[in-house]
């Protein structure tokens, strides 16, 4: 989905003058640290769109031509930087006409109100005024204030995409009652309460060696069987973590490391445990399939029914959007099992690190 930043003009981009008319080409003076954030935002996604109150354009007391000259010169400035904004939107009202186009309000921007494809609660208001911060919630989208006191541009920039990955995910029905929290830029013991012992420990896997804090708990009708509470857990788990991985710029993708290789070397994760062998292969495409390949030589490791190990992942990759190809040999169940669990999360966690801003697709999604 696309992300918007919308960003006010005078005070935001180039301060305002002390008769807040920039109509001279001598008043242009950019805000310090405007351009840099601006590239920032850019290069991390965010399509930017200028919206600006101009009270009283195209009167005797501020002529349209005044305006085109100097308002012209800022934008091949910022184009010859790389900064280009998708849209201009200027507002000529006075306030006592009550525009509805005229910020807070959201007359010019109803078409990126109607469009499913953005993504507003993602989406930010940049301006200098309390009427930015409300034309923010009117949206939808977080606001920032530039100013003495408030925000400067270095620092909304990191604020923006510098943001925790986190979600918190309640899934409740008539069979389970489910809560995840994950954070996957903080690292903590992992917490899984299902009431199925073995089935916790292999939760407490994959946020150990996923490298993220996770948090499941599940009251669930095990006074029936298993299955409800092992299948519900993968879904809410996998929506958490879609959630908390955001629009996936800078992240690895692919969980493509072998132990004792390099990742530009392998094509999968192998992990041995004793005398059991796995292989996991993942991507964070967004387009979910499962591929498992193994039989457990038993039914059931504790209260876990190894049937549902294999659903358990593919549940997973339902709601997550992972393509997770799992591979495992052994004679131990409980080691294959257990195995199983750790090859993934060490697998989820090449794919969601951080490593620049840059999305890796060439789709221009993921």
């Amino acid at each position: 989905m696309r992300r918007i930043a919308f960003v006010d003009r005078d005070g935001t981009l180039i301060a305002e003058p002390p008769d807040f008319q920039i109509d001279a080409y001598d008043k242009i003076r950019f805000v310090p640290g405007m351009l840099a954030g601006l590239q920032a935002l850019q290069a991390a996604g965010f399509e930017l769109v200028m919206v600006s109150n101009q009270d009283g354009l195209g009167t005797a007391s501020f002529p349209q031509e005044t305006f085109d000259g100097p308002h012209a010169l800022l934008m091949q400035l910022l184009e010859s930087q790389g900064v280009r904004f998708a849209e201009v939107l200027i507002d000529p009202s006075l306030p006592e006409e009550k525009s509805p186009n005229r910020k807070p309000g959201v007359g010019m921007l109803m078409h990126y109100l109607r469009d499913r494809n953005v993504d507003l609660a993602g989406s930010v208001v940049i301006g200098d005024r309390d009427t930015d911060l409300e034309l923010a919630r009117n949206l939808g989208a977080r606001g920032y204030k530039i100013g003495e006191g408030q925000w400067d541009w270095p620092g909304l920039v990191r604020d923006i995409l510098g943001r925790p990955r986190r979600a918190v995910v309640e899934r409740n029905t008539r069979e389970t009652r489910i809560r995840v929290e994950v954070d996957l830029d903080a690292k903590a013991d992992p917490i899984a309460a299902t009431g199925l012992g073995f089935f916790d420990h292999m939760l407490e896997q994959l946020g150990k060696h996923g490298g993220f804090a996770l948090s499941l708990t599940c009251a669930g009708d095990t006074h029936i069987d298993e299955h409800h509470t092992i299948e519900d857990s993968a879904l809410a788990l996998g929506q958490a973590l879609r959630q908390a991985i955001g629009d996936k710029r800078g992240i690895g993708r692919y969980g493509s490391a072998a132990e004792g290789e390099s990742a530009a070397d392998a094509v999968d994760l192998v992990l041995p445990m004793d005398e059991t062998l796995v292989r996991a292969s993942l991507d964070f495409s967004g387009r979910p399939y499962f591929v498992f390949d193994g039989e457990f030589p038993r039914e059931r490791v504790g209260d876990l029914p190894t049937e549902l190990v294999p659903h358990f992942f593919r549940s997973l990759c339902e709601t997550a959007g992972l393509n997770l190809h799992l591979q495992v040999r052994g004679d131990n169940a409980h080691h294959m099992v257990e195995a199983c669990f750790k090859a993934t999360a060490r697998a989820l966690r090449q794919s969601v690190a951080r490593s620049g801003s840059e999305l890796p697709s060439t789709k221009g999604a993921l």
